[in-house]
């Protein structure tokens, strides 16, 4: 009988006010009154008593060290996929009620493997339920109902319990203010009076490790994590918004910055310059012979100084020499082709800047002005001798030619 009155209490079935037509006025308000009410969990097909949870053998021969529970609810669409629910007349002590629960705890712990071959609780092969948080999975919780008939006094028997099962349902405690519950069984208790003067909607429900009364819902889950975790991804979308806000002012900022101004041109032979001497030990200068290009084929072979250039527009046989690519002497004007700069060590930028000299193969767009640099450099590396460096002219448009 007691156990019939909890699954009342839990479903909170509501009556239907049109078949009590002609009823005393008593009886009707006891109908509007249960109508009024919160709802319940489940239908009538939502819960299943008596009910053996085995920690050994099957589900139809269960072996012995196993619990059974008094009432199971499976109640999806309300927030209860799975509870289990104990009923007490406070007849049995503490430690018979701790005992109770070390047979929940195996249950939720015990494996078997299903169809697929995998291993898995034994209680998800009958039961659906969700999978939860990565390392915060519970077992299944078990409510613990106190009916007011025997001798012994709930509260004291509350408190002994909470303190020989501690064991079972502490979490770890996180910095954000919550605890999360892995591999614990969360522990859950109240009186049939409370439950049936509130039912599941109300605040009657104690969880054991919380200080508060809260809701069967409430106290089945963990609040304090999703509220936790409802603030993280508030920032998270909040600083996602903020991202295009910040690189617009960081970018303003940065155009807003003056420029470097360059270092001086140091001297080839100087120490900021790599310390390389102008010229190679003995005094005498270094000298390259003058490269000549041939425009067409020739039937001699080609002196090992002579390097073929682009056929030009010309078809004639004629031999032209190319420009050179050592560096101008003082005072002399330089070719349209043989722009450079002169750098120093360390530095990534020409020592001072250039002007751009337009060449038969170099040519400034219309309405474009240069911001980069163009030249090249003669580095003498040890093994391979002298390695050019060219560096690249970069246009972009004017500011006197708005429209190009």
């Amino acid at each position: 009988m007691t156990a019939d009155e909890a699954v009342l209490a839990l479903l909170c079935p509501k009556p239907d006010l049109s078949q009590l037509t002609g009823e005393p006025a008593g009886v009707l308000a006891a109908a509007q009154t249960a109508v009024d009410a919160p709802d319940g969990l489940g239908t009538v097909a939502s819960c299943a008593t008596e009910v053996a949870l085995p920690a050994t053998g099957t589900w139809s021969d269960p072996g012995r060290g196993g619990a059974q529970a008094d009432i199971v609810v499976t109640a999806s669409g309300d927030g209860v996929p799975l509870l289990f629910a104990e009923i007490g007349n406070c007849f049995e002590s503490a430690q018979v009620l701790a005992a109770k629960t070390d047979k929940y705890t195996r249950f939720g712990q015990r494996k078997v493997k299903d169809l697929d071959g995998r291993e898995r609780p034994m209680w998800r092969t009958r039961w659906w339920a969700p999978d939860g948080r990565h390392g915060d999975q519970p077992h299944p919780p078990p409510l613990l109902v106190f009916n007011r008939i025997g001798p012994r006094d709930p509260g004291t028997d509350i408190a002994q319990l909470a303190e020989l099962t501690q064991r079972h349902w502490k979490g770890t405690a996180y910095e954000g203010g919550f605890h999360t519950y892995d591999g614990k069984l969360p522990i859950v208790v109240t009186g049939m009076e409370h439950l049936q003067e509130h039912g599941p909607a109300g605040a009657v429900f104690r969880r054991f490790g919380r200080p508060q009364n809260q809701t069967l819902l409430e106290a089945i889950d963990n609040p304090r994590r999703e509220a936790h975790d409802a603030r993280k991804h508030s920032a998270r979308q909040q600083e996602y918004k903020e991202q295009p806000r910040r690189i617009t002012a960081q970018e303003k900022a940065e155009r807003g910055r003056p420029a470097v101004p360059c270092a001086p041109t140091a001297a080839p032979g100087s120490p900021t310059h790599g310390g390389r001497p102008s010229s190679p030990p003995g005094g005498a200068p270094r000298v390259r012979p003058t490269r000549t290009c041939a425009t067409t084929a020739s039937s001699a072979p080609s002196p090992p100084s002579v390097k073929p250039c682009r056929p030009g527009p010309s078809t004639s046989s004629t031999t032209r020499t190319c420009p050179s690519r050592r560096p101008a002497a003082p005072g002399s004007p330089a070719s349209a082709a043989d722009v450079r700069t002169q750098t120093t060590a360390g530095q990534d930028r020409p020592a001072r800047p250039w002007r751009l000299l337009p060449g038969p193969r170099q040519r400034v767009p219309q309405g474009s002005e240069p911001v980069g640099r163009v030249g090249e450099e003669l580095v003498h590396q040890p093994g391979r001798g002298p390695v050019r460096l060219l560096l690249i002219q970069i246009f972009r448009p004017s500011r006197d030619f708005p429209n190009q």
